[in-house]
Order: structure tokens, then C-alpha cells, then sequence
């Protein structure tokens, strides 16, 4: 999937990787999309509802091992 913007959250626990992923996202402009890489197990479903609390959307979630991407489209 392509993507404007990368974020590597590896490593950080909540709230950081939500945290980050807002002041990037805050950088964007409407229709980019920002591609997140997080370690923390809690960050699928915080990203979950972070999308659907900002309107931005979640366009994909994928897990390998025990790393976590997500790409989110800024509203």
C-alpha cells in the first residue's frame, strides 16, 4: 500500500504510539495516508477506536509476529 508519511512506534506502549500518530497525522494533509509500525499488542484496538474518535480511517491492519502496521488516511 502506498503511503506519505512513516511512523515507527516499535517499542513504545499506550498512549505513546496513538500520541505520535496524531501529531503526525496533524502534519498531514487531508487524503494522505500515514503508516504506522507498533510492538504493542493494545495498539489494535487503539488505533481501532482513535480512527473512529478523530474520523480519520483506518485502511488497514496487518500483524507479523509481533509487530503491528497500520495505515490510517487523514480525514
Amino acid at each position: 500500500m502506498n503511503f506519505d508519511k512513516e511512523l515507527d512506534a516499535k517499542g513504545l506502549n499506550c498512549p505513546l504510539p496513538i500520541l505520535r500518530a496524531k501529531k503526525a497525522l496533524a502534519e498531514m494533509t487531508s487524503g494522505q495516508v500515514l503508516r504506522i509500525m507498533a510492538t504493542d499488542p493494545g495498539s489494535v484496538k487503539d488505533f481501532a477506536a482513535f480512527a473512529k474518535q478523530t474520523g480519520n480511517e483506518l485502511l488497514s491492519t496487518a500483524e507479523q509476529g509481533k509487530e503491528f502496521e497500520f495505515y490510517i488516511k487523514r480525514k
